[in-house]
């Protein structure tokens, strides 16, 4: 026959059991609050364009070109870390450091994005993303904490062209 634990060591164990559930329920509720926000924010911001190609199309009526940054820091709870740590001693997807990264990536962007709507530009060229895992540099244990960094030209194109697009033309035969 098993002995039973004492009923003293179980309510030792309560309390922890409890603030683990709190803990990831409030992570997973500012997770989806801070996704939705990212998607009311995206379909706002839809009206620029967004490309990582070096050079703008139609050079002529860009009438000036700026430097854009966005930037965001973005941690995950204390469980999420927990469970992304023993998956990695297990091997397999971290599908929490996965979703971490999007986010962030998500919001310097918007942040991007926004500074270049401030400038009243219809475009930015060259996007580049850098990154830099916070959590590693403090050399700490603690929650998963990630920075990420957008950055792009900014053009305004001359008001001419900004109501009316040129059609490409065909190469003159002679």
């Amino acid at each position: 026959m098993i002995p039973l634990p004492d009923w003293v060591t179980i309510l030792n164990w309560i309390p922890i059991v409890l603030l683990l559930i709190l803990g990831l329920s409030m992570g997973t509720i500012a997770e989806r609050r801070h996704l939705r926000s990212l998607a009311i924010r995206e379909g706002s911001t839809r009206r620029i364009r967004i490309s990582n190609m070096c050079r703008p199309s139609e050079p002529d009526t860009v009438q000036a070109a700026h430097l854009v940054m966005g930037q965001a820091v973005i941690a995950t709870d204390y469980f999420k870390t927990f469970a992304t740590q023993l998956r990695s001693l297990l091997g397999g997807e971290m599908r929490l450091a996965r979703r971490l990264m999007i986010r962030a990536r998500r919001e310097a962007l918007l942040r991007m994005i926004r500074e270049a709507i401030d400038l009243e530009a219809t475009e930015v060229h060259n996007v580049r993303f850098e990154f830099c895992n916070i959590s590693e540099l403090r050399g700490r244990a603690g929650a998963m904490q990630v920075e990420i960094l957008a950055y792009g030209t900014a053009v305004i194109r001359s008001s001419s062209s900004r109501h009316v697009r040129r059609q490409p033309t065909a190469p003159h035969r002679a």
